[in-house]
């Protein structure tokens, strides 16, 4: 025991160092975006291959009713419950939501973090659209649509623009709370919106599972290589460090 005790000191030692350092939250953002990444490759080469389709099917057979599939499973208010959820993550919405926090930003006078939305926002749904037309992937005709959708499939638009939105924001607003509950509560409400988007759409009959899938882990990659991106340059000094809310305040000296 004391022998553990000896070696984990200089390991908790260590890891306080890396977390006051600059370079680690660079470092962990590309992490989680090379993962996120990797996700999706591996998926591209299952559907590709045709080995996701028994999985496609059994998850949307198992959410409708056997005798009738433009029935879901479920009670009614389920239904209507997704329909409202799954209109967070349409064009609509993300664009309004994105334009309301550029301004804010803006009238904050942080225009590095407004650029970081414009960008992510932007580049995720220009690479969706892109990606959509490349893979040309039908929609799922096993079961009824319950909503009107007019593009193809592969990834889930829904998916990857409510992950690159929502953890885009939930991040941001992370990064100015100094209490950690309030990070925490931050980002596992933006993770929790992107999950019950990506569900809705399954849900709904709109996208196979795997389009869900691959729209989470491209998004979530999109969003952390852009963050990770942001950091980058503010340690490099080509985009200034913009003080948290209350900083400047308490860094002015007080007048006599």
């Amino acid at each position: 025991m004391t022998s553990f005790r000896r070696l984990s000191r200089p390991a908790a030692r260590l890891w306080r160092w890396l977390r006051r350092r600059a370079e680690f939250a660079v470092l962990a953002a590309l992490l989680l975006a090379a993962a996120a990444l990797l996700g999706f490759i591996a998926l591209v080469d299952e559907v590709l291959e045709g080995e996701t389709h028994a999985f496609d099917e059994a998850i949307l057979r198992a959410l409708r009713n056997p005798a009738d599939s433009a029935d879901p499973t479920g009670p009614w208010w389920l239904e209507a419950m997704f329909r409202d959820i799954t209109a967070l993550g349409g064009t609509t919405v993300i664009t309004l939501i994105t334009l309301a926090a550029i301004v804010y930003l803006l009238i904050e006078s942080k225009r590095a973090a407004a650029l970081l939305v414009l960008v992510s926002v932007g580049g995720g749904t220009l690479l969706s659209q892109a990606l959509k037309g490349a893979f040309a992937r039908p929609r799922p005709e096993l079961v009824a649509h319950l909503v009107d959708v007019r593009t193809l499939s592969f990834p889930s638009g829904h998916a990857m623009l409510s992950a690159v939105t929502f953890l885009t924001l939930g991040a941001l607003l992370a990064r100015v709370q100094p209490r950690r509950r309030l990070k925490v509560y931050f980002l596992g409400v933006a993770v929790t919106l992107t999950l019950l988007i990506g569900a809705s759409r399954v849900y709904l009959g709109v996208h196979w599972p795997t389009d869900v899938l691959a729209g989470w882990c491209l998004g979530a990659a999109w969003a952390m290589l852009c963050w990770a991106v942001m950091l980058g340059l503010q340690r490099s000094g080509r985009i200034a460090d913009e003080p948290e809310p209350g900083e400047a305040r308490d860094r002015a000296p007080a007048k006599e």
